[in-house]
């Protein structure tokens, strides 16, 4: 009985497991992510030089991140228009023509886990969101994700999280070997 349950439980469950993570490791490439961290518009009027002047100073940053386990190559920045910026941490960059009479710019490689911030400041009637087009790779288009500040909770509640997933993940584990083993008569 041990071994049809090996046979038809265990094998099938460790093949698939490992076929899954060859698969994951084999198969690893970059995965980009952009957000938008603050976009902000602050009125000047009055300036001391020339009190007639009422203007708008916009700036806005956006984060590009590669989370995968490759380099991304070719990284590409589209805008709309291209105002004045600062890449942080300052690395090579060059500017091109795009194919839609905007710019893009080309960053040679983003190494995984790094991360970094173009900060743009322009005058009104420009506004965020007219500036940025498309971000991508050679490997791929960059997934925009929306980004709400959030307080980490602290560490006792990640612990007792911890706790409670390992509880119900055991008790289901447990709950579906003693299914398996009654379904084949060995229990």
């Amino acid at each position: 009985m041990t071994a049809l349950l090996i046979k038809y439980v265990v094998s099938p469950l460790i093949a698939a497991i490992s076929s899954f993570l060859i698969k994951r490791y084999a198969e690893a490439k970059p995965k980009l992510i952009t957000y938008l961290i603050h976009a902000s518009a602050i009125p000047l009027s009055g300036i001391p030089d020339n009190p007639q002047v009422n203007t708008q100073v916009n700036s806005h940053s956006i984060v590009i991140r590669n989370i995968g386990r490759k380099t991304a190559h070719n990284l590409r920045i589209g805008h709309f228009v291209l105002p004045n910026f600062q890449l942080n941490p300052n690395v090579s960059y060059q500017i091109l023509p795009n194919q839609n009479n905007g710019t893009e710019l080309l960053i040679p490689t983003l190494v995984p886990n790094e991360e970094i911030t173009i900060s743009y400041l322009y005058f009104y009637p420009l506004v965020w969101s007219v500036i940025n087009s498309y971000t991508k790779s050679d490997e791929g288009l960059a997934k925009y994700v929306n980004v709400v500040p959030t307080i980490k909770p602290q560490r006792w509640v990640v612990f007792v999280l911890w706790v409670l997933i390992i509880i119900g993940a055991s008790t289901l584990i447990s709950l579906l070997i003693f299914e398996i083993m009654r379904f084949f008569g060995l229990g």
